[in-house]
């Protein structure tokens, strides 16, 4: 045996060789066969066949070939794979049912929407469609470029010029490895008009265009077979981020028959539906007693269209049954858009904006490689035009010259020295005709001069201006628009899911009411009348032993309710999605709304309109602790929730506001101490950190609540025995954040400790809650106007010996009418909108020394990644 036989084998990692392997196939499929390219909207194998029968000559003003040497002549030159593959391309582009614009003109049979399969290639021709001449256009002239084929004895373009938005207006699927492309083919009109909007808004307003500005111009997809697209919502999802769901379902009408029964036709199926299978499912339902009521079953579709004949039993309802059939069937069918494309060979998930913009950086590139072409051309003709006019001004000293030569290249020499021209221009006039000799001919050289010199400025004007460029492509395509474009087979129609809960409710004035063991209810303000101070009050909820009132508050229907947890963590509900329920009732268990962690209560709640930026959640844990936070770090709170705020193990969260990063904030302990502080004096933090101190608080003291001087010119102080007071919001004198503050409430044993304050004006009334459930609604100006240092007086009888105490205080407002309460939310929602955070103040809080008794605990890693938490739905 040979010895070096085994110096031959080499020895290989097999996993790493398998890596390495697959990666270049999955590569290879990725970026040379499955996707298209976001320029043309092709993939290889199409633009292939194109520019093979491009090169064939085999345009739309020549006979059909045999579609066997178009495949030959592809898989030969450019596409050294299976013939069948490439066959079922052009199939395909030739298939009017499945392209919305055909490429390729077919003669023979294509296929069918029934799922029949094309002829053999032998069999059929085909020559390219008009509109595929727009996708060749120019080619010639050096506006895309060309790489070897595959053996290097041919050269292909990488990308075709493509004259108009292809990728959208045709649409494309394609399965690659590790990802899928599904774009859904579009009206030629729209596609080209967003196209035209953009161009536009950059020549007119230099300013790029928004995808709101799209959207009004692209009303959807435009399928071949037509078909109706349910509702927007899944349409606007799709454009926005490249992925959504589109609900198309089949034409159908109900005609009467003249036996009395009614048939269903079907005009229109979903795209891509199968016919043939379609009625088989029908057939097959009917079989196994899924749907009943269907007598009879034709299929009557013919050269003038489709037409699936559904006759009904005569009792039948025939509106039901076709419910049954879009459950059932493919008659509704749902279109699932991925739009991947290739970007500099690189996949990538596109929106309709960028996906247009791609397209116009093409044709910019185009447009300027063809007049670059169209120069060069021009100034190498105008050259020689120099040269023979010169010598046709001369030509006497001319046809001396040559004719006393020896030969060619000595008149050439001769010329040049003469009359100063280069080899181009005295070649030209050595190969001079004698008919250019004449009068006539001169003019008519002197007019192509002029002519050529004028299109010579346009092409310099055009390469020097980005307007001019894009006003050329405007024209261009407008052209291509005219001549091709026709009017939507897709309808966009109503669907029922589009129309949510919130379209149907009114946006009205309502109350939240919470108890402390978690139950919660929707109620409307005509539920509570306004009394005098030291009445009884109303029953306002009913509770179980050992339960009451705890949150009490005044929003709208359509407001989000943030639900902070004493854990620390925030919860997310549309105030209608609340159970509305009467005065006197218990209400739902929170539990059944949120997904609640053991021993975790709502602490606080806050209706929210939006989001907006440069607004900040502002919030206060039991221990004094205090943190800000930008409220856009709350946008996506996952139906789990989301971590608020990070807190020590003895510490609950107690209040939470939202502020502008310009308020002042009031803390208030149950042993009547209160701080003010400006709210810069705390520095912003993160979602998960703890924050920093805002209040140094006395052994067994606790934070009871925090107010913004913004929410009233007073201070309302409520004892636990029904006392309280109103203190001028000037009293409280704006301190350092960390202080012990100052005395707020006078606490004795007649009062009891502090359990709810609020900031008020005289106009705003007050609903007093006692742990047993009795509400008293009073005015604010009924409230004495105390100093600092004051008990206050009797707000509500209260059994002083009883166990029963104030739980709670909510303030409120009272209006004529509900139109006037919807008035003043919206005027206040547009004040605290227009609110800005000051530069100077955002630059002012960043430079904030730290202090000492500063500190800011990071959460968990997998708490703290806020960005890929998911919108809570």
């Amino acid at each position: 045996m040979d010895e070096n036989i085994f110096d031959k084998v080499h020895e290989v990692d097999l996993k790493k060789t398998m890596e390495t392997s697959y990666i270049d196939y999955a590569m290879s499929v990725i970026a040379a066969r499955a996707l298209p390219d976001v320029r043309d909207g092709l993939k290889p194998v199409q633009r292939r066949i194109l520019y093979a029968m491009i090169e064939l000559n085999n345009g739309p003003d020549k006979p059909h070939r045999k579609c066997a040497r178009i495949v030959g002549d592809t898989m030969g030159k450019y596409h050294p794979h299976g013939d069948s593959s490439i066959y079922e391309a052009m199939v395909k582009l030739a298939q009017d049912f499945s392209t919305r614009y055909p490429l390729v003109d077919g003669h023979g049979n294509f296929g069918s929407v029934d799922g029949d399969g094309a002829a053999a290639m032998r069999y059929t021709e085909a020559r390219l469609s008009k509109m595929s001449m727009e996708m060749l256009s120019d080619i010639n002239k050096d506006t895309v470029d060309f790489i070897p084929n595959f053996d290097e004895t041919e050269k292909e373009p990488t990308v075709l010029p493509a004259r108009f938005p292809n990728l959208l207006v045709n649409g494309t699927s394609g399965i690659a490895v590790g990802m899928a492309t599904n774009i859904p083919p579009h009206n030629l009109k729209e596609i080209i008009n967003a196209v035209l909007k953009m161009i536009d808004n950059d020549i007119e307003e230099d300013r790029d265009t928004s995808i709101e500005e799209i959207l009004e111009i692209v009303k959807g997809p435009d399928f071949p077979t037509g078909a109706t697209i349910l509702g927007v919502r899944g349409i606007d999802e799709a454009y926005r981020t490249g992925r959504g769901k589109i609900k198309v379902r089949a034409v159908t009408e109900i005609e009467a028959m003249t036996n009395g029964k009614n048939r269903i036709v079907v005009t229109e199926l979903p795209y891509m539906v199968n016919k043939a299978r379609l009625i088989e499912k029908i057939a097959e339902l009917v079989k196994d007693k899924k749907i009943d009521g269907i007598t009879e079953l034709r299929d009557e579709s013919d050269r003038t269209g489709m037409r699936i004949c559904i006759e009904l039993r005569r009792d039948v309802n025939a509106n039901v049954l076709l419910n049954q059939l879009y459950k059932h069937t493919q008659m509704q069918d749902t279109f699932g858009v991925i739009m991947i494309a290739l970007v500099n060979n690189e996949p990538r998930v596109l929106n309709l904006h960028e996906m247009l913009k791609y397209y116009l950086m093409h044709q910019e590139e185009v447009v300027t490689r063809r007049t670059k072409y169209d120069l060069n051309k021009a100034e190498e003709r105008a050259h020689i035009l120099q040269g023979l006019l010169i010598a046709l001004d001369h030509i006497d000293e001319v046809i001396r010259i040559i004719r006393s030569s020896q030969n060619t290249a000595i008149a050439k020499e001769r010329l040049m020295e003469s009359f100063q021209l280069t080899e181009v221009q005295s070649q030209a006039i050595v190969d001079m005709r004698l008919r250019a000799l004449t009068g006539l001919e001169r003019e008519r050289l002197e007019t192509e001069y002029k002519e050529l010199m004028e299109k010579i400025a346009e092409y310099k004007a055009i390469l020097a201006d980005k307007k001019k460029l894009l006003a050329v492509i405007k024209e261009e395509i407008t052209v291509i628009r005219d001549k091709y474009g026709d009017d939507r087979r897709t309808s966009i129609g109503f669907d029922e899911d589009d129309l949510t809960t919130e379209d149907l409710i009114p946006n009205e004035n309502i109350v939240l009411a919470m108890t402390r063991l978690g139950y919660i209810k929707r109620m409307t303000v005509d539920n509570f009348k306004s009394q005098h101070r030291g009445g009884k009050g109303i029953k306002g909820m009913q509770t179980i032993d050992e339960d009451f009132i705890e949150e009490l508050l005044m929003t709208t229907t359509h407001h989000y309710i943030l639900f902070f947890t004493n854990k620390g963590r925030v919860y997310r509900l549309k105030a209608y999605e609340i159970p509305e329920s009467g005065r006197t009732a218990r209400g739902t268990a929170i539990i059944n709304l949120l997904s609640l962690l053991p021993e975790e209560r709502i602490t606080a709640i806050i209706p929210l309109r939006n989001y907006t930026k440069g607004k900040y959640l502002f919030m206060a844990t039991k221990k004094g602790i205090v943190k800000k936070t930008p409220i856009m770090e709350y946008e996506n709170i996952r139906k789990t929730g989301l971590q608020a705020i990070n807190l020590r193990e003895d510490d609950e969260l107690i209040e939470v506001k939202t502020t502008n990063n310009q308020k002042d904030i009031i803390l208030v302990t149950k042993q009547g101490q209160c701080i003010r502080f400006n709210e810069k004096d705390v520095r912003k933090t993160g979602r998960a950190s703890m924050g920093v101190i805002g209040m140094n608080l006395e052994d067994n003291d606790e934070i009871i609540g925090m107010q913004l001087n913004t929410q009233g010119e007073y201070l309302l102080i409520v004892s636990e025995k029904g006392m309280g007071k109103r203190s001028d919001m000037n009293e409280f004198s704006v301190q350092r954040r960390g202080g012990k503050g100052v005395k707020c409430y006078k606490i004795t044993e007649k009062t009891g400790y502090v359990v709810g304050v609020k900031a008020v004006n005289e106009e705003n009334e007050i609903m007093i809650i006692t742990t047993e459930g009795i509400v008293i609604r009073l005015m604010v100006d009924g409230i004495s106007n105390l100093g600092r240092i004051t008990s206050g007086v009797r707000l509500i009888n209260m059994d002083l010996e009883s166990d029963i105490t104030v739980a709670s205080i909510a303030k409120v407002k009272d209006r004529s009418s509900e139109e006037e309460v919807i008035k003043e939310l919206e005027k206040e929602l547009e004040e605290e909108i227009s609110e800005s955070i000051d530069k100077d103040d955002i630059d002012e809080e960043l430079s904030d020394d730290v202090s000492d008794d500063d500190f800011e605990i990071p959460a968990d890693e997998d708490e703290t990644d806020s960005d890929n938490d998911e919108k809570d739905e």
